[in-house]
């Protein structure tokens, strides 16, 4: 995109809007913006409803699986019903640390872009007293 073609597409979201546009502004597509809330909400909602339903769920099929073994001892039907419950349980395994890492990302970044805004906002403080005098 030519300078003229960015100017003008920047002139035309001043006027519709009222407001600048572009990079470094607050809205639009390539800004970041982060909600720290979002992220813990979304992190409690996999610690608090995903993993104990996970969990749950993976327990309520291990009885009547076992039940079935136990009815199927002897038929190949028993060895192939044992077979799928292993490979059930290390799929809920995979999924359990999926969730957790997912978890963990989310309460990550959000400790991430409040200490590099932390940081961001302290590097200003030098500047900021020799412009106004304190």
């Amino acid at each position: 995109m030519s300078f003229d073609q960015e100017w003008d597409r920047h002139r035309r979201a001043t006027a519709a809007t009222g407001a600048p546009s572009g990079p470094g502004t607050p809205s639009g597509p390539g800004v970041l913006a982060t909600t720290p809330p979002e992220k813990k909400k979304a992190a409690n909602t996999i610690e608090n409803v995903l993993q104990p339903g996970t969990t749950k769920a993976a327990d309520a099929a291990d009885e009547p699986t076992d039940n079935a073994v136990k009815a199927f001892t002897g038929w190949d039907t028993a060895a192939g019903l044992t077979k799928a419950h292993t490979h059930w349980d290390g799929q809920v395994k995979r999924l359990m640390a999926r969730l957790d890492s997912e978890k963990k990302a989310l309460r990550g970044a959000s400790n991430l872009f409040t200490g590099n805004d932390q940081l961001t906002g302290r590097s200003f403080q030098p500047v900021q007293s020799k412009v106004t005098g304190l």
